[in-house]
């Protein structure tokens, strides 16, 4: 075990943002512990992978176990893990609001408890979390309730943690997207959801990896939600 280089925990790490996270920071140096459903070991001494629901109190306990049995610390966590529903209103069933509140919320709360306790003990850490500019913007025949429901509480919790932890050496920050170019949105559909950015096209997955990386050295930043969506929140 070795505790020379600092330790990322990504949730939501298999594809799309999340693998483009732990690539980032591999390219950083940093050791990686990365966890989804889906994800597969990996050949990199340097990442860990744990696969599983982040939804499952059990599951963040094993993340951050391990992450502690493997690399003997935790500096930053970033909760990227999330789900989309996007259907009307009424037309929400009680399936659809236990998934994504499980994920969305349990999946932030049950692994960040944890992961803050590991930062308290040495004074130190960083919490982001990966929201929507959906929040701040909703956009007419983009039904999003449930997203800004979630994604709005965990804005509100960036701030209210990162004042809780200020005296404490943990920052906690957000990173709230606009539409980004990754699997879940095929390629015929571009056009039309860059349309939906003042700036007229999608985001790419560097975009919000630097928003990332950016965050983790700002030592004086803390409670920020960081927009990263080509204008999308400031108007259209």
């Amino acid at each position: 075990m070795s505790t020379s280089k600092k330790v990322i925990v990504i949730t939501g790490a298999s594809q799309g943002l999340g693998a483009g996270m732990v690539k980032a920071f591999r390219e950083l140096d940093y050791k990686v512990v990365a966890t989804s459903r889906s994800i597969k070991p990996s050949t990199d001494p340097d990442i860990h992978t744990v696969a599983g629901d982040i939804g499952d109190p059990v599951v963040a306990q094993q993340v951050i176990r391990e992450a502690i049995e493997r690399f003997g610390r935790v500096d930053t966590l970033v909760n990227n893990a999330g789900i989309f529903v996007a259907k009307p209103f009424t037309a929400y069933t009680p399936e659809d609001y236990a998934a994504v509140l499980s994920v969305n919320l349990n999946g932030f709360f049950y692994i960040t408890q944890l992961a803050i306790t590991e930062m308290e003990k040495q004074g130190s850490g960083h919490v982001v979390n990966i929201t929507t500019s959906l929040v701040d913007h909703a956009i007419d025949g983009v039904p999003s309730v449930l997203a800004s429901l979630t994604k709005g509480g965990l804005n509100a919790a960036t701030k209210s943690l990162a004042i809780e932890y200020a005296k404490r050496g943990i920052r906690v920050n957000a990173v709230s997207p606009g539409i980004i170019k990754t699997p879940m949105h095929s390629e015929e559909t571009h056009a039309a959801l860059g349309a939906l950015h003042p700036v007229g096209h999608m985001g790419e997955v560097h975009d919000i990896t630097q928003a990332i990386v950016y965050l983790d050295t700002a030592n004086f930043v803390t409670g920020e939600i960081l927009h990263v969506d080509g204008g999308q929140s400031a108007g259209h």
